[in-house]
């Protein structure tokens, strides 16, 4: 069967996110048709502590190798970017309790932004807007989960060569939106992730800057494949496809409480 350039560039996105998961993580634990990426440092962090199913484990047995693999955490996260791979193990996964949300990765297929503006941080720049959008976001967050989700940011350094924290700043100086940027020159892949905007700077092209600089910045590293991951079901995916991002593929994750 010939695999069209589309499926092909998708399975590149699946090994830069399979790569940078293992390299992010303090520990994995393997098994049939995957790993678990462990951190005991964050281990309230889902970000830090889920299965990524980036083969083809037995549907059935499943359930029970997340079980296994992360049998001394209270929560479950499971992530399967193969669309087929997904479909044979939602039910076996639904019967044991889990529920599905599907992210949708979209790749940048536009003209490279000529300007930027936004600039390179470090976490201390971040933590107190990071700490205000989160309590926004989850009003009822426990102050030992908001530590966890703040500090644990830093970790994402481990999972590229280059992982570059980017900010747009208001006439003040003070951090009004910013993003991640993870790049591998020696695949031409990038990855944007966590974009997100303080909520007194919403409106104001803040996030634009970041996007701009993040894709030209990933340009001039030698990348042409640069991406980023949506929600299927939230606004923000329109937005991105306003600014050049096409759907290229879906990422099925399965919660457990």
């Amino acid at each position: 069967m010939t695999i069209g350039t589309g499926e092909t560039e998708l399975r590149r996105i699946h090994g830069f996110l399979s790569d940078f998961t293992r390299r992010q993580a303090e520990r994995t634990a393997d098994f049939p048709g995957g790993f678990a990426a462990l951190d005991d440092t964050y281990a309230l962090s889902r970000g830090n502590n889920h299965v990524l199913v980036d083969g083809e484990p037995d549907p059935e047995a499943l359930p029970a190798l997340v079980d296994e693999a992360m049998a001394h955490l209270p929560h479950r996260t499971v992530h399967i970017p193969d669309a087929t791979v997904a479909k044979a193990c939602a039910e076996p996964l639904a019967r044991a309790g889990y529920t599905c949300r599907t992210l949708v990765v979209m790749r940048h297929d536009g003209p490279v932004p000529e300007l930027g503006g936004a600039r390179e941080v470090g976490l201390p720049d971040l933590r107190e807007p990071l700490t205000e959008s989160l309590r926004r976001l989850v009003p009822d967050i426990r102050d030992d989960v908001l530590r966890v989700l703040v500090e644990r940011r830093e970790t994402r350094r481990r999972g590229a060569d280059d992982v570059r924290f980017l900010a747009s700043h208001d006439e003040f100086g003070q951090v009004a939106s910013w993003a991640d940027l993870y790049i591998d020159p020696a695949t031409g892949i990038a990855q944007i992730e966590d974009l997100v905007t303080a909520e007194a700077h919403l409106g104001q092209g803040h996030a634009g800057v970041v996007l701009d600089t993040a894709l030209r910045t990933a340009a001039e590293a030698g990348c042409t494949t640069v991406f980023l991951i949506a929600l299927a079901d939230d606004w923000p995916r329109h937005w991105y496809a306003r600014r050049g991002f096409v759907p290229v593929g879906e990422i099925h994750t399965f919660e457990q409480a």
